[in-house]
């Protein structure tokens, strides 16, 4: 057995809330709903008439999608190597998702990846340039 590598573990639940926060998002074109709109109707606004809440969920769905199985080039970058941008903007996921009636899955999937990536970055864990590697092991000094 090997060990667990925790950003792999969390890349895929993200991966995971962003496919569910881009169909909540296309869902949400069709069937409007704001999900507390059973306390207030003031809100409705923000879904209909203009989809104002479906089109910030989409996009960042797909930012989403596309920084956690980026392109070659995009990998190469450090925004993509950093776990701290990630545990920063994924709560902006969260908020719009769970706002959102058809988004509140995503969001919970979302919160459980920021809690993964934080465990991995407490343990020190780095996001490797290509995708899906495993980082390179250092090979130990022997005593000449």
């Amino acid at each position: 057995m090997g060990i667990l590598i925790k950003n792999h573990w969390a890349r895929l639940i993200v991966l995971t809330a962003a496919l569910y926060q881009v169909a909540a998002a296309i869902e949400g074109f069709f069937w409007p709903k704001f999900f507390w709109d059973f306390l207030t109707k003031n809100l409705d606004g923000f879904v209909k008439p203009i989809p104002i809440l479906q089109i910030i969920n989409l996009v960042l769905g797909l930012v989403t999608l596309a920084w956690e199985w980026p392109l070659k080039r995009l990998s190469r970058l450090s925004l993509h190597k950093s776990i701290e941008w990630r545990i920063m903007m994924y709560p902006l996921n969260v908020m719009t998702a769970v706002l959102l009636y058809q988004g509140t899955n995503a969001a919970l999937y979302y919160l459980i990846g920021i809690v993964v990536y934080f465990w991995a970055y407490t343990e020190g864990e780095i996001v490797c340039p290509r995708p899906w590697s495993l980082p390179k092991r250092r090979r130990p000094r022997t005593a000449a």
